[in-house]
């Protein structure tokens, strides 16, 4: 099995839209969102991924075909220290889960940006805390800090953020 990041260019922006529905459709099972009225929720950050700095995008594939995507951005809840990055979404389509291509996919892309780290995770998430927390254990130069009850990660719940350097 070849596991590949690949940074996604803004000529496959659409793609990248087209796959954040279907992320979006899976998380909303924890953060109860709905379609807006064209049947679509929308990702509103897409376009800032090709116009500001600190805004990366790969698309996850393997074997050639697309499995996934991972985004990181430097707009973080916690921490204030400049230069911190975020993992802003992270998605693994349903029929890759469970093979180790995440926590591939998540590592390759930690390691790709040494450094401050944040991630956000939804508390009805739980195997998210699980899959993370196990990342960052493998990849983590030092103590993981948790924060509990973050605000305004999500609409419905307070996160719990891990900050955590590589």
């Amino acid at each position: 099995m070849n596991i590949e990041l690949i940074k996604v260019e803004e000529e496959q922006r659409e793609i990248l839209a087209h796959l954040t529905e279907l992320y979006q459709y899976d998380f909303s099972e924890y953060d109860n969102q709905d379609v807006n009225s064209y049947g679509l929720y929308g990702y509103s950050y897409l376009d800032y991924y090709w116009t500001e700095p600190n805004r990366y995008a790969y698309f996850i594939k393997v074997d050639g075909k697309l499995a996934g995507f991972v985004m990181v951005c430097g707009f973080c809840y916690v921490s204030k220290e400049p230069g911190t990055l975020c993992m802003s979404e992270f998605f693994v389509l349903k029929k890759y889960r469970k093979q180790g291509i995440g926590k591939y996919a998540a590592t390759k892309v930690l390691m790709m940006h040494p450094g401050k780290w944040e991630l956000e995770v939804h508390p009805n998430n739980h195997g998210s805390h699980i899959f993370w927390y196990s990342v960052i254990q493998d990849v983590c130069k030092g103590k993981i800090q948790v924060v509990e009850h973050v605000e305004d990660v999500y609409d419905d719940a307070l996160a719990t953020a891990y900050l955590f350097t590589v």
